[in-house]
This record gives structure tokens, sequence and C-alpha cells, in this order.
């Protein structure tokens, strides 16, 4: 005779150990605290530090939320019947220390334990991720981790213009942009944000009407004025990440010294006729920009897109890697390309991966209790004439 409902309830209660809320409180914050009702219970209220994890998706979602068998675990649900139950599914898998609340949320709230209201998506908002949802290294919580993240792009060109569009795409709640540049013919076949109505426009002003089409969850912020060493670390200071889009040497230059100075890290592209490379740089933690290019190069060997040319296509590839590094760096999964740099070469159509070392003696990054000094570097590597633009 099969066994009822109850009957395997009571079965995991007497296999898995029963704490209660006093001793959950004691706990909370050592421990990792795992919410396995539905969405919709989870939006009523919630533990303060736990993590949504619903019943049906514990098996193949947990792994991301838990990566040591041995770790603490307590799971709730509203009464205690499903957090036994999923408890006891995580011993089978080789969990070896995981315990269920008695009593679950309710007995949590009875008891006069503090709980919040946690932060829900609309219902529009979960039609719009709903893909994003779906994945368990994203869920509900991810998302609304990159609704409430800061992405400032530097320049609204070649490279800005799909890292923008798929940020905007994928939620990200403020995006700033700074470009002080105006569209121009010559940016159309590329710089994928702007159109043929908008010659004349500045690049910020096209980029914002483009994205707020595209998605109105997004606040757009726009800086229409040369990045500088005056007003760079005002700018950057809002932000939680840096998409350096900049298509000349004074810029890149100023934007890791930056960085560093704030502790921000920068997701670096950069292109040149067919080929184009992606990298992250994580303040004190991997190399920076200086660690491979210490000096700026003369004027003669710091060709831009403009004397040098592009194949159009090519900063869309860049441009949506840039993106891509950003969003796993907001959500913090798989694994950064801090350290490593990634080429490209459109005319083979090969990728190579080569590991970049920080350099010990680095006149950037060497000392992180001493950032480098903010100068203007338009005047080591920009020919006589020509203002450095971010884009």
């Amino acid at each position: 005779m099969s066994l009822s409902y109850q009957d395997l309830v009571n079965e995991a209660k007497l296999k898995i150990p029963e704490v209660d809320s006093s001793q959950l409180l004691d706990l909370a914050g050592t421990v990792t605290i795992l919410d396995v009702r539905e969405s919709d219970e989870f939006d009523q209220g919630a533990i303060e530090t736990a993590r949504l994890v619903p019943r049906g998706l514990l098996e193949g979602a947990i792994g991301m939320h838990v990566d040591d068998l041995d770790e603490k675990i307590i799971l709730y649900c509203a009464g205690g019947a499903r957090s036994a139950l999923a408890a006891q599914t995580l011993k089978r898998m080789g969990y070896t220390n995981v315990s269920s609340l008695r009593g679950g949320f309710g007995r949590w709230k009875t008891d006069g334990h503090p709980w919040k209201l946690p932060e829900a998506l609309s219902n529009d908002q979960r039609g719009r991720y709903s893909r994003h949802i779906l994945l368990p290294e994203v869920g509900e919580e991810g998302q609304i981790r990159l609704l409430e993240s800061k992405v400032l792009i530097v320049g609204a060109g070649g490279l800005g213009s799909p890292a923008a569009l798929y940020l905007a795409a994928a939620g990200v709640g403020t995006i700033g942009i700074v470009d002080f540049d105006v569209v121009d013919t010559t940016n159309l076949q590329r710089q994928i944000l702007h159109n043929i109505d908008r010659i004349g426009q500045s690049k910020v002003e096209s980029a914002r009407e483009t994205l707020a089409a595209l998605n109105p969850d997004v606040e757009i912020v726009t800086y229409d004025e040369r990045l500088s060493s005056e007003n760079v670390l005002q700018i950057f200071s809002d932000y939680d990440i840096v998409v350096d889009g900049g298509d000349n040497f004074p810029t890149r230059y100023l934007v890791n010294d930056a960085a560093l100075h704030l502790r921000i890290p920068v997701v670096h592209g950069s292109i040149f006729r067919f080929e184009g490379q992606v990298t992250v740089f994580e303040p004190y933690q991997g190399p920076c920009y200086r660690c491979q290019y210490a000096e700026p190069p003369p004027p003669e060997l710091a060709p831009n897109c403009s004397e040098a040319g592009v194949f159009g296509v090519l900063p869309g590839i860049i441009g949506s890697l840039q993106a891509m590094e950003t969003l796993k760096i907001l959500l913090g999964i798989g694994e950064s390309l801090t350290g490593r740099l990634l080429t490209y070469d459109g005319m083979s159509q090969e990728f190579r991966t080569l590991r970049v070392r920080r350099d010990p003696t680095c006149p950037a990054c060497s000392d992180e209790n001493h950032p480098p000094e903010l100068v203007e570097y338009d005047q080591f590597c920009t020919p006589a004439g020509v203002v450095a633009r971010a884009g």
C-alpha cells in the first residue's frame, strides 16, 4: 500500500532534524536559509536573509545557491511539511547538514520574529523577463538584482551601441551613457543605436530615445560632455560597473585610472579593422589596463576607427560580449574575463583566450593605497588638433 502525503511528511520529519524559530533567529547570518515555497507565497512575506528556491526547482537549482555539500542549510515552507520533504531530498543528494524549520514561516511570524516583504516583479515584468526567470542562474531574484543595478557606458558608438541595447533589454535598471559627439553619416554603418533621422543630434540623446523605446523599466542617464580628469570620478561614482566603449587611448587610460580610484570593475572592449578583444579589469583583483600597456603609445601608433577603418559587424560582436560579461558580474554567475583576454579574428572566425597577469610594477595598480594621478592623456596619444572622443 502506498504511503499518504502525511505519512511521507511524518517519515521525513523522523529522518530530518528540525529547528525552532528561536534557534533559527540565533543562527541567521551564519547559515544558508532556503525558502521552498512558491513565488506568490514568497511575495507575501519572507525571512529577510532567505533565498527563494521553490520546491519544484530545488534539485536543479540548489547548486547555484550552495556549492559545499557540508554547508549548514535550513529550509522552510509555510507550515513545515514541504521543507521536511525538501530537506530529505537534499540529504539524498549528498548534502550532509540539512534541517527544516519547525512550523514553517507561519510559526516564525506567530513567534514575533522579523520578516520582510521582498522586492517583487510586476506581472508585466514577469512576462518581459520570463526567459531570464526560467534560468536557475537568474530567476526572479537575479532579475530584481539587474533592475536595481547601475551601469555606465563610456561611448555611444560602435561598442556602446550593442552593449547598451542588450543591457537595456535585459532590464539593467539604470544605464548611464557618456559621449559628447553627434551622430554622423559615417556612424550608421556600425553604431546601431542611431538612424538617419538623427544625423546631427547628440549621440546620448539619440541613444536615450532608442533605449527608452526598447524598455520603459530602464532609466537612461545621459552625460553630453567630454570625459575628463575633472569630471570622471563624479560621473563614475554613481555606478556599479563601467563598460568601456571608447575608441581611443586617452579615454581608455582615464577610465582605467578612475576605476582604480573608485574600485569599480571595467568591462573593456576594443576593435581594429577585423579584430577585437574583450577583458575585465577588476581593480586590485586582477590586471588593469596599464598592466598590459604601461604608457600611452605615440599618436602615429594609435589610429582609431576613422583612420584605420572597421568592419561594421565587428563592434556588434565585441559589444555583445561586453554586455554578456557585465550581466554575469551583476548576477555573480559564471567565470568573468578577469585575468583573461578574449580575442576575436573576424577573417578566420577564431576566438582565442590569453592569460594576462597583474604586473607587480604596474605604474597604476601596484600599490592599491596610492591610485594613479588622474591626468589628461590627449597630449600623449592624440594627433595635434584632434580631440579624443568616447565612442
